[in-house]
């Protein structure tokens, strides 16, 4: 069985979960590593690495946990070397 059908990544995949209603910055310890930002259409987006999808389940379990309601979990792209080092 090959790595990629059983799920493993080499590198995390990078995640932006939008939740209604806005986390206090006191909970940005509880997601660490993870940006969070509140947005002036009153939604809160979690953005960064995920390591892989237990990971992923894991930080989706602790978002049910905060009460608020998921709107959203997109996987974005990552930017590449050269994308980063000209921005």
């Amino acid at each position: 069985m090959s790595e990629a059908s059983i799920g493993h990544q080499q590198n995390p995949g990078r995640y932006e979960i939008r939740l209604k209603g806005h986390l206090d910055s006191r909970w940005a310890a509880w997601f660490d590593g993870l940006s969070l930002t509140n947005d002036s259409d009153g939604t809160t987006v979690i953005h960064g690495p995920v390591v892989d999808q237990a990971a992923l389940h894991g930080l989706l379990k602790k978002l049910r946990d905060t009460g608020l309601p998921l709107v959203s979990v997109t996987q974005v792209e990552s930017m590449t070397t050269t994308e980063r080092n000209t921005t």
